[in-house]
């Protein structure tokens, strides 16, 4: 008698098929060739292959039913080449029914294929990771259906468990140490083992016994997250005051976006009816994610990609409510690594001990490096093929001064850098004692440092630090965090935080830098070629009024009758900076009280405004000059451009010609140096040397400056510099003799 089919349950053959798999992972020690000769007959396919992942990216044939067994070892295709290779880039099911005939086809002759004409080509993947690709062929025409595919489906995921363990396996058995290049997100060093964020909640079970009980799970975990979140955001700063509030408020923003992801119905349901076809619970969860993972990927909007953390969070959420246990240990100082990762995520995983991160899918202007910054986290970004090639627990060297990551370190190497690290440790110590103190050089030169920052919970380095003030404060980072631009209470409420922590010290706020790679949801998004000189910053503020008045709202309304300081972004003319100014005064004059002190300047970044400083200065109040933007404008080259990002120099004859002009034609008005430039040793002495007396820079580099001011002699480096510049002839940077003539002062190493 034929048992009964229940209603969007798996067919039997299949579940036989997924039981049969399962039983032969368990019991064997080589399963691959088991696992073709299964496939291939219960599909009454002529061929079942298995393809792995080796190191640089090579796909190598490893099991076979149906192909020559010596072609085993010796067949590869590169990631992207011919049908298996493209599958394996893409992620993507490739279901051919004259596979021959494909434009991607690759013929391997050791193989004896010639005789099949279709193909079905499976990527094997876990959590984002690419570990092999499953292949079945057939003699004659055939497109596979679609009940079919989804086993095939199912079956590569019980395929991935077996690649891993194997992997696992080869990594114990001893491998060489290899080092990965990468982009520093925040300057440090740490040394620990590896903990994989795709490693956390692995599926227990894949095939479901009861898909009802499933349900039922899967309804209440779902319940149960949402709760979750509800409490979390009602935990993280009820009104902003209590002590630790800063931080909280910014992870509470960004889990309110969260929750409106996770309320949405539709990626739950496409779960549930994974769950009716057969899964479990925690299989549905990875199988739902890791298809939204692979749509998303591809998607070029900057924002939207952003969106990819709050997937992955999202499901780590629910599998952990699925899994109802104690989350695992961490190691102390445990070094995270994940291909992307969520704000929130990276607060909980500060919380439980890491120290340091590397994000294989990250910027420094992405949500995961804003959160990292105000941690003080050690952060990598852009190592690409790292989580293929690292496996939990294994010990790393994260270097995100030199931007490397070092995998599986001679001791040698571990013992170089446990030196650097105890070094900076006792420098910490001797420099506490500097917060006390001002910036002030060897001869006597009092230099104002001061702080940039973005979230409030970095405020509370005024006071670690004795920082004279904040030198710019990224009003666009909170909304960032938020997911949204805040309405205006919000806004009051924040600059009020941050006026009320600087305690009567000068805050240089400036206004929404949105635009470019810095988007939100709502915002248009226009097809631009070079979106860091498109449609971004103030010009956004200029042709959209209303968020721009309601943000001078908020500033002027938080001030309540205090000193307040607002500088504009990207700024390219006079009448730019005119037409904002007039903004804000308008909202100045309508509030009461209005602020006890009003300064209105401007960033120079775009170096159209060298050719307009004297009416400039005679207009604004004040000029802080970014050399981030202004470097990449002034040489046409985008700052984030692996190819260019180093070719030019702050430190070249013409960038430092300019800012001398730059300060000789400020007729006594306050100018300040707010880029990357300022926190680094050679340019800021360099800096100072020019006639700068104001920089701003983050927090982790005010106490290492005083010390470098209070040994650097001001007066015996003019007349070098100067003599440096005279010689230049050319040469495309002075940062050689400039650094010469800094070691043998003792100032760097």
């Amino acid at each position: 008698m034929t048992p009964p089919v229940v209603p969007g349950q798996a067919p039997l053959p299949a579940r036989r098929l997924l039981a049969r798999l399962r039983a032969t992972l368990a019991a064997s020690t080589a399963p691959l060739p088991e696992l073709v000769r299964l496939i291939a007959a219960e599909l009454v396919s002529e061929v079942c292959s298995v393809y792995v992942l080796r190191p640089g990216d090579i796909l190598e044939l490893a099991a076979t039913q149906g192909l020559r067994a010596e072609a085993v070892g010796r067949t590869r295709l590169r990631v992207g080449e011919g049908i298996v290779g493209i599958a394996a880039a893409t992620g993507e099911v490739l279901n051919l029914a004259d596979a021959q005939n494909h434009p991607a086809y690759v013929f391997r002759a050791e193989t004896g294929e010639a005789a099949y004409a279709s193909m079905i080509a499976v990527p094997v993947r876990r959590a984002g990771r690419t570990l092999g690709v499953l292949t079945a062929q057939n003699l004659t025409p055939r497109r596979y259906a679609d009940d079919e595919v989804e086993v095939l489906e199912t079956v590569a995921m019980l395929l991935a468990e077996a690649l891993l363990a194997a992997r696992a396996a080869d990594f114990a058995a001893g491998a060489m140490s290899r080092v990965f290049t990468a982009t520093p997100l925040v300057a440090g060093i740490a040394i620990g083992p590896v903990v994989l964020l795709t490693a956390r909640h692995s599926a227990v079970r894949l095939l479901a016994e009861d898909p009802d009980a499933e349900r039922v799970r899967l309804d209440a975990a779902a319940r149960t997250m949402q709760r979750e979140l509800d409490e979390l955001i009602a935990e993280r700063l009820p009104d902003g005051h209590e002590a630790g509030g800063a931080e909280a408020a910014a992870s509470r923003e960004v889990l309110e976006a969260y929750r409106l992801v996770a309320s949405e119905g539709g990626w739950l349901k496409r779960i549930t009816e994974a769950v009716r076809g057969g899964l479990t619970a925690e299989a549905a969860v990875q199988r739902v994610a890791g298809e939204l993972r692979e749509r998303m990927r591809r998607i070029a909007d900057p924002y939207l990609r952003e969106r990819l953390a709050d997937i992955d969070d999202l499901a780590f959420r629910l599998l952990a409510t699925l899994d109802g246990g104690p989350r695992p240990q961490v190691p102390p100082g445990a070094i995270l690594i994940a291909r992307r990762i969520g704000p929130a995520q990276l607060l909980d995983w500060q919380a439980r001990g890491i120290g340091g991160v590397v994000v294989e899918e990250a910027s420094p202007s992405g949500h995961a490096a804003i959160i990292a910054r105000s941690l003080g986290l050690p952060t990598l970004g852009a190592v690409h093929g790292v989580l293929e090639a690292v496996e939990e627990g294994e010990e790393i060297v994260l270097d995100a001064v030199d931007g490397q990551l070092i995998l599986r370190p001679e001791m040698s190497v571990v013992l170089a850098y446990q030196r650097v690290l105890e070094a900076e440790s006792a420098r910490r110590v001797e420099w506490r004692g500097l917060a006390e103190r001002p910036g002030r050089t060897a001869d006597g030169v009092r230099v104002s440092l001061m702080l940039n920052v973005g979230l409030p919970s970095e405020l509370a380095q005024l006071e670690a630090t004795g920082a004279e003030g904040i030198g710019l404060f990224r009003t666009e980072i909170p909304m960032l965090a938020r997911g949204g631009v805040a309405d205006l209470p919000e806004q009051t409420a924040i600059y009020a935080r941050v006026l009320d922590a600087a305690g009567g010290r000068p805050v240089l706020f400036r206004t929404l830098d949105l635009g470019g790679d810095k988007l939100l949801p709502g915002a248009p998004r226009p097809e631009e070629e070079n979106p860091a000189m498109g449609w971004r910053s103030l010009r956004i503020g200029l042709d959209r009024p209303s968020v721009l008045r309601r943000q001078l709202r908020a500033l002027v309304r938080a001030a309540g009758g205090r000193d307040l300081s607002v500088m504009f972004p990207m700024v390219a003319t006079i009448a730019e900076f005119r037409a904002a100014r007039a903004l804000l005064l308008a909202e100045v004059a309508r509030a009461d009280p209005g602020p006890a002190r009003l300064a209105i300047g401007t960033m120079l970044e775009v170096p159209a405004l060298l050719w307009q400083l004297p009416g400039l200065f005679a207009e604004a109040d004040f000029v802080s000059i970014g050399t981030n933007d202004l470097m990449q404008f002034l040489f046409a080259a985008d700052r984030g451009a692996p190819g260019v990002s180093g070719r030019y120099d702050v430190l070249s004859a013409p960038v430092l010609d300019l800012l001398e002009q730059v300060l000789a034609a400020g007729l006594g008005k306050p100018v300040s140096v707010c880029g990357e430039a300022a926190a680094r040793p050679l340019e800021a002495l360099t800096l100072v040397g020019l006639g700068f007396t104001s920089l701003s820079m983050p927090a982790s580099g005010v106490l290492a400056m005083k010390a470098l001011l209070g040994r650097f002699d001001l007066g015996a480096f003019r007349p070098v510099l100067a003599a440096l510049r005279r010689r230049s002839d050319g040469a495309a940077s002075l940062r050689e003799p400039i650094g010469a003539w800094a070691r043998e002062q003792g100032l760097v190493d």
